[in-house]
């Protein structure tokens, strides 16, 4: 199928959905296949141009993504160029088992193989955007095991969520108003202060580290 029946195809998708109606179990695995060609592309650390608008923390919100969609651009499965996609902590195997899209899974189509075709894509998603080489957005936060772009790029990003090290540490760790390195209350990942912030952008010719993760009141926090 070219690019431009399956951008007619996944609108109908779209539109079946906006109407209460799932897809069939070939058609997730169709449109997650072609999503895995795009990502397959794509590097851990992802550049980006601005001007861009970062949003984050769906987590799972069908409308939500539609409004974003809506204002930022068609879904990045047809238009890659308009949206970057960055694996977030909640996009792993283990913690979908634990808060609930691996049962809505098995309710819905009646066994786990949707759930395995969304899981299987997850390892492909990159981990930084770049924003104009200034400004270093992920979900988590920095690691003591990195200290350099090139570092992130030579991860193999191609599996799940390791339950320690750079990786996990890129989707867990937290920003803090503490200096240096804490041990993270989760349990993975880790806390720091804004010397390590401070002392990651000079080595990297950086101006602003930006996290997602944490709820705040507020559209951002500067820490």
């Amino acid at each position: 199928m070219d690019d431009k029946a399956f951008t007619k195809e996944l609108d109908q998708w779209v539109e079946q959905l906006n109407e209460c109606k799932q897809l069939s179990e070939n058609q997730v695995w169709t449109l997650c296949e072609k999503a895995k060609e795009i990502l397959t592309k794509e590097s851990n650390v992802q550049e980006v141009r601005c001007p861009v608008t970062i949003c984050q923390d769906v987590h799972g919100q069908f409308h939500d993504l539609m409004e974003l969609f809506k204002i930022g651009g068609k879904s990045p499965v047809c238009h890659p160029e308009h949206i970057t996609r960055l694996r977030r902590n909640h996009e792993s195997r283990q913690v979908t088992q634990v808060y609930g899209f691996y049962d809505e899974c098995l309710r819905k189509y009646g066994n786990a193989d949707v759930w395995k075709y969304f899981t299987d894509l997850f390892d492909y998603l990159p981990l930084i955007a770049l924003v104009d080489g200034q400004i270093f957005y992920l979900h988590g936060g920095l690691s003591p095991s990195i200290d350099t772009l090139d570092h992130i790029r030579a991860l193999d990003r191609l599996q799940e969520v390791p339950h320690a090290g750079p990786m996990c540490d890129l989707l867990w760790s937290d920003p803090d108003d503490h200096g240096g390195w804490g041990t993270s209350p989760l349990r993975a990942g880790y806390t720091f202060g804004q010397d390590i912030s401070e002392t990651f952008n000079h080595a990297n010719g950086l101006t602003l580290v930006s996290c997602a993760h944490q709820l705040v009141t507020v559209i951002y926090v500067f820490l």
